[in-house]
């Protein structure tokens, strides 16, 4: 019998925190935004992606709504573009943005027990986020099990959690290994600005709405919806062993091509999540990839109907 392996909860150090503050954050990123920010008021957490004028996909943002303003979770290592480049379209607008890194603790759960361990409340039934003692606590989108929680860094609470390093490359093993099987995709540094958002699954997990208004890219994202000519889109791969990194460029066996976009160890082999073509005839714009990769294609949790142009 397979022994079942419980995922390890913990701290997220390859992630990081930006606090939106100020009165116009809100309508600041429903403008640079592909979901609807207003639902934030209302409580929910959201998926988003943060589009360039071309409609390519510069980074995805985990959204909390938060007492203070709006929580934006994403890899720390595209903080700093990131805010550099918002800063060039605040204007007037009453927003600060802040990254909140060294002041803030964020942690990854999952499962409610996780959060009942360490004497922090789950969000009730039916609700997306859950502010107490100082913890904001927000269920991660289209993944009803997990959990992000966060709060200042004096909280004893994640201190507790944080503190045993030893286990920091399991923790983000793990977590990346639930983000690919929920088939949530991320954007890294070496895939920033190389996909349009339909690309990544976002229209099926609700990170696009098409009902909003305007704000940057949007015109490109809808007409790629419009016209039903989305040519590659995310997969979710079983690879063999070997060195594979973040934005390297694969054709599998079929003769599909891409990139690979999130990768986890899963025992001896590894799960990814790649944007590839939809049919092996199609044309990428992904570097060339070497010798063919003997991976086996593996269920997402969700279906989407394939629509080469």
């Amino acid at each position: 019998m397979t022994a079942v392996v419980i995922p390890v909860s913990g701290r997220l150090p390859h992630l990081g925190v930006l606090r939106f503050l100020g009165s116009d954050a809100l309508s600041f990123l429903q403008g640079q935004l592909s979901n609807d920010t207003q639902r934030l008021g209302e409580g929910h957490t959201l998926l988003a992606a943060y589009p360039s004028a071309q409609g390519r996909v510069l980074a995805l943002m985990h959204l909390l709504p938060h007492s203070s303003g709006v929580i934006a979770i994403l890899p720390r290592e595209l903080l700093a573009p990131t805010v550099e480049r918002l800063r060039k379209f605040v204007l007037r607008a009453k927003v600060q943005m802040q990254d909140a890194g060294e002041q803030w603790l964020l942690t990854g759960h999952h499962g409610a027990a996780s959060l009942a361990a360490a004497q922090i409340a789950v969000p009730p039934n039916g609700d997306d986020y859950l502010e107490q003692g100082g913890i904001g606590v927000g269920r991660v989108s289209r993944d009803a099990g997990r959990y992000w929680a966060f709060g200042a860094a004096d909280n004893l609470r994640l201190q507790r959690l944080a503190a045993d390093a030893r286990d920091a490359g399991r923790i983000e093993n793990d977590w990346r290994l639930a983000d690919i099987r929920a088939g949530l995709p991320q954007i890294y540094a070496a895939t920033s600005e190389s996909f349009v958002a339909q690309m990544l699954n976002l229209d099926l997990l609700g990170g696009i709405s098409f009902t909003k208004g305007c704000y940057t890219g949007q015109e490109i994202i809808a007409r790629t919806q419009h016209l039903g000519r989305i040519k590659r889109r995310m997969f979710r791969l079983a690879l063999p062993p070997g060195e594979w990194r973040i934005g390297q460029a694969i054709r599998v066996t079929d003769g599909r091509a891409g990139r690979l976009i999130e990768i986890a160890q899963s025992g001896a082999e590894f799960e990814a999540l790649a944007v590839l073509g939809v049919e092996a005839s199609l044309e990428s714009d992904s570097p060339p990839a070497a010798a063919a990769v003997t991976a086996s294609e593996l269920p997402l949790p969700y279906p989407f109907a394939l629509q080469p142009a």
